[in-house]
């Protein structure tokens, strides 16, 4: 952490609002980022990141490095995230009833069209554990550098890419297998 931003922290620790307002403009983004990776709804992602820098401001006292700062934030998000997540019904993959031709193949009304392919990756990287979540939200969805998701999720280089590298195995794994049921 640079010392600039440990200043800005530190300030916005001490009751500084203009501060606080830009570890806001800072933050924002990946802490809406870290939501949505697990809440996979906009509307409640972007209510958790209020709900995040409102609590963080209220109990910004707690925090006594700066440093620590990130981490602390992003533990409120995801705390909160799941407090809504675990009040889901959980949703089916796919239609039990789905028709399938007899030859096989999946009729034209039952392929994957881009809306469902996408909720198909929505549903599968909503079954990743937490971590790998918020690695593959925040590296291809948000489009976060290496460094950054890093810092954002306190972990090595290597830890970040074998978190990576596991989560698009299974995500991958999971969609192929997907494909298939709905040829058979």
């Amino acid at each position: 952490m640079d010392a600039d931003l440990r200043a800005t922290i530190g300030k916005a620790l001490g009751g500084d609002q203009a501060a606080f307002e830009e570890l806001i403009r800072m933050y924002g983004r990946i802490v809406y980022a870290h939501a949505y990776g697990i809440l996979r709804d906009r509307e409640e992602a972007e209510d958790v990141a209020q709900e995040t820098f409102l609590k963080a401001y209220k109990s910004r006292w707690r925090v006594r490095e700066p440093e620590k700062f990130p981490q602390w934030l992003f533990a409120i998000a995801r705390n909160r995230a799941l407090d809504i997540a675990r009040r889901r019904k959980p949703v089916p993959l796919h239609d039990e009833g789905a028709e399938i031709a007899d030859d096989g193949v999946a009729r034209p009304e039952q392929q994957l069209d881009g809306a469902e392919l996408r909720g198909k990756i929505h549903f599968v990287l909503s079954a990743l554990p937490e971590s790998h979540r918020t690695a593959v939200t925040l590296r291809y969805l948000e489009g976060m550098d290496y460094r950054a998701i890093e810092r954002t999720m306190g972990l090595s280089n290597g830890a970040l890419r074998g978190i990576l590298g596991r989560a698009m195995m299974t995500m991958r794994s999971e969609l192929k297998n997907e494909k298939l049921e709905m040829r058979n």
